[in-house]
């Protein structure tokens, strides 16, 4: 592809017109809306994609409390949003969408609601004109034949970019028996089949096979790699997954890895180049994750693309409708892209001194060719915008801003820091104080991140943003058990060496108050999930520090943790993960309640599947009984992630008064 943003181009800035193109969704002042309702606000934008010509777009706006609509937008015509679809949210919510041609888009739906008070969510594949019309369900839909009921409504393996309106969708097949008839169905397994989604007419590409758990293709209609799974023979998976590869032309699958997803240690192939025959993936190496390359020519060839002596890489940078191997992303201080596209190095350094307020810079979607691009930019003070770039003419307009209802509140800056803990290791962090103030003696909050395998990094936070905004310092530590440092970081710090993590999180509390950033008698924990988890263990092993804690959808007990998963695919994983031993007990908050002294506030959704909201339940009701101060409030029917603008806002007002009430402010 020619690169027609030349040097001297980027020179010029872009000359971008930051002009909005598009209003932004229910675009309202800013400052007439209180800072809950304001920072709890779900983003407006997601899901952005772009039509093979680039002459359209399509996305998911937010609407209302939870709601999405799927809103296309001519932009060779008027330019202006047109909503085809909505979903309520309750129970149904719209996960992406993708254009299959100029006029078409297939869209994946999520269904998330309770069976025999288990929550359960399930997906289905659609596709539907770009004017709304011709909706039709491109998953299998079971009969009521079927052995079993499978959640999975399959997976969109490639576009096929040349092949206008057609997919490569993986689909799973379940053995159907229709009563009182002689007719079954009798495939089983997971396969792939070429789908035609405007007639659905349907052509198999790989036969459904039972251990089949991934499929991976080129980019060009050709699937190249296959991951299986094998039960531990009463129903559980393993936690490795084997993938083998087909050599051009061939139908043969060929020993290529094995990938231990508990452990991380193998080659984890991600994508496929066809040019050249290769599989771009992640392994260990040193210590350290690395993107790594292997030949699919049956040489087994490998070579290391990208790696770093002090942090994993973690990212691999796909741009486009082929899905083409472009760069690779890691973060230290900040998230940062290594492009291995001469172009689109100097595309992004244009862009940075175009944008110079934009710490960070994405390529999100690209129309075939690449001559058209979708441009994400943001960084700690600004949420984020959407711009549509054309290189051959050189021109860039503003399309969207993702958080609109923040545009009269002036964001803090996240500053990274790192602190000693108590055995002398420097523990980073990102440490963020309002806007205006000295910086000292101020209510302070640690805000573990949840995972525990996961990391926080730079840039805008929403929950963080919230309480800076109402005068809280927040520090947000990468405790040993993060992601993105290595092996040595990591290793079972989760659970099996719970105290490692959770006394870096207290010496978060402690560094605070030593360079006198916190008031003693006005510092919080707070978390979400695992970072709930660390929330209240902190209120067990240091009692006196935390004056208050919050927990937002907490793990409590670690035995409970292993037995909610019984009756999932993945129990044997969770089960080796959190270990067994006097750990459990010790590490579990419900445990020792009796050594709770600080109040705490716990919030959690009904429809919680990552962590059942027995958790908080148990919880309060052990506190209660040690005759400690705890609330809990309940949404119903949301999940773990409380993907609902209202809720989010109540738990921000409720969360707020709570402190305030607490530390005697």
């Amino acid at each position: 592809m020619t690169d027609s943003l030349g040097v001297c181009f980027m020179v010029r800035a872009i000359q971008v017109a930051l002009v909005l193109l598009l209003a932004p969704i229910n675009s309202v002042l800013a400052q007439t809306i209180a800072p809950a309702q304001a920072f709890g606000a779900r983003a407006q934008i997601s899901g952005i994609s772009m039509s093979p010509s680039g002459d359209r777009i399509a996305y998911l706006a937010a609407t209302g409390a939870r709601g999405t609509v799927l809103q296309v937008v001519d932009l060779a015509g008027d330019a202006k949003p047109r909503a085809i679809l909505a979903a309520s949210g309750n129970p149904e919510t719209f996960a992406n969408c993708e254009w299959v041609s100029d006029t078409r888009l297939i869209c994946r739906n999520i269904e998330t609601f309770l069976k025999e008070g288990r929550p359960e969510r399930t997906s289905t594949f659609f596709a539907i004109n770009a004017d709304g019309s011709n909706l039709k369900r491109v998953s299998i839909k079971q009969g009521q034949g079927a052995d079993y009921f499978t959640r999975f409504g399959g997976a969109l393996i490639d576009l096929l970019p040349g092949d206008d309106g057609a997919v490569l969708v993986g689909r799973v097949y379940v053995p159907e028996q229709q009563i009182g008839s002689l007719i079954s169905k009798s495939e089983a397994g997971y396969g792939v089949d070429r789908i035609d989604t405007s007639t659905l007419q349907t052509r198999r590409v790989i036969k459904p096979l039972p251990s089949a758990g991934e499929f991976i293709s080129d980019g060009r209609g050709t699937v190249r790699i296959m991951g299986t799974l094998r039960s531990d023979g009463v129903g559980y998976a393993v936690t490795n997954t084997k993938y083998s590869f087909r050599l051009p032309g061939k139908t043969d699958w060929i020993p290529l890895s094995e990938y231990d997803w508990l452990t991380e240690r193998g080659f984890n192939p991600y994508a496929v180049d066809p040019i050249e025959n290769a599989a771009y993936g992640f392994d260990r190496i040193d210590g350290r994750q690395a993107l790594v390359k292997v030949a699919l020519d049956g040489s087994g060839a490998r070579a290391t693309v990208f790696s770093r002596p002090d942090v994993d890489v973690d990212g691999l940078v796909l741009l486009g409708r082929q899905r083409r191997v472009v760069g690779a992303s890691f973060a230290t201080e900040k998230r940062q892209v290594g492009y291995f596209d001469p172009s689109l190095v100097r595309l992004s350094n244009g862009l940075h001194k175009a944008l110079p307020n934009a710490g960070m810079i994405e390529f999100p979607a690209a129309n075939s060719d690449e001559s058209k691009l979708i441009v994400w930019a943001g960084s700690d003070t600004d949420p984020g915008r959407y711009y549509r770039l054309d290189r051959k003419s050189g021109t860039m307009g503003e399309l969207f801003v993702d958080r609109p209802q923040l545009a009269g509140y002036k964001l803090a800056v996240v500053k990274p820091i790192s602190y000693r803990a108590s055995d002398g290791t420097m523990i980073p962090g990102y440490l963020t104080v309002p806007v205006g103030s000295s910086g000292k003696n101020l209510p302070a909050i640690v805000m573990p991140h949840g995972g525990p395998s996961t990391r926080d990094e730079w840039g805008f936070d929403w929950l963080a943003q919230f309480y800076v905004n109402r005068g809280f310092a927040v520090l947000q530590p990468n405790y040993r058990g993060s992601a993105g440092y290595g092996d040595k970081w990591f290793h079972n710090k989760g659970f099996k060496a719970w105290n490692v993590a959770i006394g870096d999180v207290t010496d978060a509390g402690r560094w605070l108050i030593k360079e006198g950033i916190a008031d003693p008698a006005k510092l919080a924990v707070l978390g979400w999930s695992y970072g709930g988890y660390a929330a209240l263990q902190s209120g067990v092993v240091a009692p006196d520090l935390f004056k208050a804690i919050v927990a937002i959808a907490p793990v409590t007990d670690l035995d409970r943790l292993k037995t909610d998963a019984k009756d999932d695919w993945n129990f044997r994983a969770v089960t080796q993960f959190v270990g067994s031993g006097p750990h459990i007990e010790a590490g579990s908050p419900a445990q020792n309640a009796k050594s709770f002294r600080a109040p705490v506030l716990l919030f959690h959704g009904d429809y919680d599947a990552n962590v059942r909201i027995g958790h908080s339940r148990l919880m309060v009701d052990k506190l209660k009984s040690a005759g400690k101060i705890v609330q809990l409030r309940e949404f119903p029917e949301l999940a773990h992630n409380l993907d609902d603008s209202a809720a989010r806002a109540t738990m921000l007002s409720d969360s707020e008064a709570f402190l305030r009430k607490v530390m005697g402010m």
